[in-house]
């Protein structure tokens, strides 16, 4: 069973919910601009807002020397879980280009349930029972609120999106529980990880980006449209960082993916768009799931 303490809790708890509020507004802003900046060029944006966040992270906190023999194994695992996270957010992004959006966002959602069981299996990660209700009442508010009803008039598409989607969720999952592990091996740093987070998304976002997101006009107002958003995503990704190094990975991840609550708020304040009243009761079910979920 997972003990918390109160100091100990916050070291965690506070990066975590903090990463939950800028991913929050951060895919609130993507929402609104979306349909002027092209998919693959938002991962251009994001690729260069995690280099300018987490390498400013890394040069102003101490950690050991890259080049220590005692962190290669560490930062190994830490840099193919971060290849995974953005192979998995290209596989998102085809699949959102392939399938219905409807569908493709709930099974996205669903990604915090393969890290809590990978961290079981894999980790030996055991939360208390009512800590297990608050994860599951969280993910099940996020994949309620990331369902919305199918368009009809949308004509029927390959199934290869299922593939793309299915695949996503299950490569977020283990990424999300090899970065847990590599924080038990010699060397572990979360400064570092912050910089092995920015490597892994050149390799994988960056040319994905550079590939199918280079072309056409890149305007001021773009830059202004694409860099905010991504800036708060790469913060929250530090965040992450931050949370899994000292939080349980089975709770870090359903807290910090329970962002659709805040995005569905600043959809109502900013957007002005409507709330249905399943909306209400996943939001009530994320909250409860948040209070419970990190333990006393």
């Amino acid at each position: 069973m997972t003990e918390t303490h109160p100091i100990s809790l916050w070291v965690w708890l506070f990066p975590a919910l903090a990463a939950l509020f800028l991913y929050g507004v951060g895919q609130g802003l993507v929402k609104k601009w979306i349909s002027e900046v092209p998919p693959a060029r938002f991962c251009l944006y994001f690729v260069l807002a995690k280099a300018i966040v987490n390498l400013g992270y890394y040069f102003s906190q101490g950690h050991p020397p890259l080049d220590s023999p005692e962190g290669y194994q560490f930062m190994l695992v830490g840099l193919f879980a971060y290849l995974l996270d953005g192979t998995g957010w290209i596989l998102y992004f085809k699949s959102i280009i392939a399938g219905p959006i409807t569908i493709v966002g709930t099974l996205s959602a669903a990604y915090p349930a393969i890290t809590v069981l990978f961290a079981r299996i894999f980790l030996g990660e055991h939360l208390a029972p009512l800590q297990y209700v608050g994860v599951m009442t969280v993910i099940l508010g996020c994949i309620g609120l990331s369902y919305s009803p199918p368009d009809p008039s949308k004509k029927k598409t390959s199934r290869r999106w299922v593939l793309y989607a299915a695949s996503a969720v299950l490569i977020w999952g283990a990424a999300q529980t090899l970065v847990k592990f590599s924080y038990t091996l010699p060397g572990s740093n979360e400064a570092i990880m912050a910089f092995l987070n920015t490597i892994g998304g050149a390799l994988t976002l960056g040319i994905y980006g550079f590939l199918y997101g280079r072309q056409g006009k890149h305007s001021a107002g773009e830059w202004t449209k694409s860099f905010l958003p991504m800036g708060m995503m790469a913060a929250g990704d530090l965040g992450v960082i931050i949370a899994s190094r000292f939080g349980p990975v089975s709770v870090v991840s359903p807290l910090t993916g329970a962002y659709p609550v805040v995005t569905l708020g600043f959809a109502a304040l900013v957007l002005k768009e409507s709330i249905a009243l399943y909306q209400w009761v996943c939001i009530a079910m994320i909250i409860v799931g948040m209070f419970i979920s990190p333990g006393a």
